[in-house]
This record gives structure tokens, C-alpha cells and sequence, in this order.
């Protein structure tokens, strides 16, 4: 049951860290520095997270964020930017969080938290260039504000529960090898639009200089 349940912290954490790896970091901080949140044995190591150093490293970084990701366009340039410091942010969180373990268990945390941030980034991000299409803004700030409210929903799960977040990521994993496919598709076509009317207004141009 033990390893379920540190499991389940770890996978909760991952989950969000992929979607907003700052916040996660300051909320679970947060959480340690004022006893909102009580870390497993286990998982002693994350202890760090509530030092004053960290605490304000994680707040000014997710301050910027919070406002980055909220500027239709510049949130996806934002999470292009994120696509490898996200899930390898998560990985390490997880490797460090188990402490001196065995080094095939401590391997073992940081591929698997790398994996399942890297899996949330991916639909976190294809979501938002999809919704980017839209030309108003108001659904940006809106999946923004829902991802804060997931971020800190799924950090408060993954230690006050930790095997409903167990639970819940692998459902969260299931939905998202479901949609992936279905937004490179979206995408690859989008792309063949852009590129056709590229193309065709370059052919028009050329035919008025000639």
C-alpha cells in the first residue's frame, strides 16, 4: 500500500509539473511552509521545496507565467520553450523526491515522472495552439485559468489522496492517447490551409510582376 501511495504522490505531481511546472513547485512550498500539506515519509526530500530560496525562485517564475500564458500566440511560443524543461523539471522532482534509494528505483521515478509531464505538456500544449485558432481570446484565459485551478486541484489530490490521483492520472493518460492523434490532425490540416494559401497568394503576385 505504501507503494501505491507514493506512487500516486509521484504521478500526481508529474501530471501537473507537465502543465505547470512552477506552480507546482511553489504550491507544494507553499503547502509544506504552512502545513497545508503533510509529505509522506517516503518522500521526505520534497521538504526542500518549502525553503525561502525556492519559495521565491518558484513565485517570480510562475508569476511571469501566469501572465505569459494567458497572450494568445505567445502561450504556445511559451510552451514550445517548455516542451523539454517540463518534463524534465518533473523527472528530476520525482528522482529527488524519493531520496537515497536504490539507483534502479531512483531511475525508475525519474522516467516515469518525465514520461507523464511530458505526456500532460503535450496536451496542454496542442489544446492551446488549437484554441489560438479561435479569434477571440476570452477561451485562452479561460484554459488558463482552468489549468491554475487543475494545477492546484491535482497538487492538493496527489498527497491528500494520493490513490485517487493514482487513479486519475492513468485515466488523465488514457483520454489523452485518445485526443493526441486527433489534434495532429487538426493541425497537419490547418497547416495544408496555410500553406495552399501561401503558396496560391506567391503564384498571384508573381503573375502581377510579369
Amino acid at each position: 500500500m505504501q507503494v501505491l501511495v507514493t506512487l500516486g504522490t509521484l504521478m500526481g505531481l508529474a501530471f501537473t509539473s507537465g502543465i505547470r511546472l512552477y506552480s507546482t513547485v511553489f504550491a507544494v512550498g507553499l503547502g509544506i511552509r504552512f502545513g497545508f500539506i503533510q509529505i509522506p515519509e517516503a518522500l521526505a526530500h520534497l521538504q526542500m521545496l518549502a525553503t525561502t530560496p525556492i519559495l521565491i525562485i518558484s513565485g517570480f517564475v510562475y508569476a511571469a507565467e501566469f501572465i505569459a500564458d494567458k497572450i494568445p500566440w505567445f502561450d504556445s511560443l511559451w510552451d514550445a520553450i517548455h516542451t523539454f524543461i517540463r518534463p524534465l523539471g518533473a523527472a528530476i522532482l520525482g528522482a529527488v523526491a524519493i531520496g537515497a534509494v536504490d539507483p534502479v528505483w531512483k531511475l525508475g521515478a525519474f522516467l516515469l515522472c518525465g514520461t507523464i509531464a511530458l505526456s500532460s505538456h503535450s496536451a496542454k500544449a496542442g489544446t492551446r495552439l488549437a484554441a489560438n485558432h479561435s479569434p477571440e481570446p476570452l477561451s485562452n484565459i479561460g484554459l488558463s485559468l482552468g489549468e491554475d485551478l487543475v494545477v492546484v486541484g491535482g497538487t492538493w489530490l496527489a498527497f491528500a489522496y494520493p490513490v485517487v490521483a493514482f487513479v486519475s492520472v492513468l485515466i488523465a493518460l488514457a483520454l489523452i492517447g485518445w485526443m493526441i492523434p486527433k489534434l495532429f490532425r487538426v493541425f497537419r490540416r490547418n497547416f495544408g490551409r496555410l500553406s495552399a494559401l501561401l503558396h496560391g497568394r506567391q503564384f498571384q503576385e508573381s503573375l502581377t510582376r510579369n
